[in-house]
């Protein structure tokens, strides 16, 4: 009935594949840890911009 799907006996054969999911995660978690740091440091960057907007516009 399911003659597509395909689970090996010998268990060693998803050695390879557990290791590439592990170093896709890891990639995975790194590059949301930059994109979250690269967008704090933009938002912090744009509120400045805006407070010196704000104050040169009270004067």
């Amino acid at each position: 009935m399911m003659e597509f799907l395909y689970f090996p006996e010998d268990k060693t054969e998803y050695i390879p594949a557990v290791i590439t999911l592990v170093i896709f995660m890891i990639g995975a978690v790194l590059a949301t840890y930059f994109f979250v740091k690269h967008s704090k440091k933009e938002a912090k960057k744009t509120e400045e911009q805006y407070q010196e907007k704000k104050e040169e516009d009270q004067d």
